[in-house]
Order: C-alpha cells, then structure tokens, then sequence
C-alpha cells in the first residue's frame, strides 16, 4: 500500500461501524496486485467471512469498482476466465470498494459476514469507502 493510505484506519473505520449496527464481520484490505496487507475477524464472526472479504478486496482492485459491481456479469464466460486464471480467490458479489488514486487502483477494502439486511453489507463497505478517503491525501 502506498505510504500516504492507512489500512489500519480503514479497518478501523468498517469495524466500528458493524459495532455501531451490532453485526460481526471480517474486513480486508489488499494491495493493487491483490495480496492482503491488513485484515481483522471480529469474535464471533462467521468462519467463511474470512475467504468472503478477502475474494470481494481482489475483485474489487482486480476491475478497479466496487464488487457488487460485478455480480450481475458474475456467470459470464470473461468474468469466470480471469477468476480461474487467478486461481479461484476472487469473489465477484457485493461487500467491497477499491482503493483508487489518481484513476488507478491502488487496493481494495472487502467486507464479510452475517448480516441482518443485506443493505448493511453495503453500509459498512461504504463507511470503510469514508475511511479510504480520510486516509488518502492528494499526491
């Protein structure tokens, strides 16, 4: 990750928020080439969460957009060549944002676990998206 975002901060930023809505999640953050440099499972969040926030981050950096995205077009051939050729890790449904920079993707927070609605997977993405922002800072 570049110097100047914190993934830390952004973990920090999607954990507070599933506190504040009372939910339990994993959170990911990973680099432009889609390897993990920061990640947190909260007590008691679903053990698959792990592998879900984790496959949304690469998807998310992979096509540099939010994962959700790309669930529509998840079954067509294009989508599921790249996820093979990748090897099977990248997730192509909703719960992550990428980190962009200058119209380039520099990484991607992903979000997994049980949750309530499925409109708070998206809350909490966004609100690591908020996180994202505050840590950036123009070149």
């Amino acid at each position: 990750m570049p110097p100047t975002i914190d993934p830390t901060r952004i973990i920090q930023g999607a954990l507070d928020k599933a506190r504040e809505l009372g939910i339990r999640i994993s959170v990911a953050v990973c680099d432009a080439g889609g390897r993990l440099v920061a990640f947190n499972r909260m007590d008691g969040a679903i053990w698959a969460s792990v592998y879900g926030c984790q496959g949304k981050a690469i998807a998310s950096v992979a096509f540099a957009r939010p994962s959700g995205e790309l669930t529509e077009r998840a079954g067509s051939p294009i989508i599921q060549g790249i996820v093979a050729a990748e090897g099977g890790h990248m997730i192509p449904s909703q719960g992550a944002v990428p980190i962009i920079r200058d119209g380039v993707a520099e990484g991607a927070c992903g979000v997994g676990g049980w949750t309530p609605a499925p409109s708070n997977r998206w809350n909490i993405t966004c609100w690591a998206s908020t996180a994202i922002r505050s840590t950036s800072t123009a070149r």
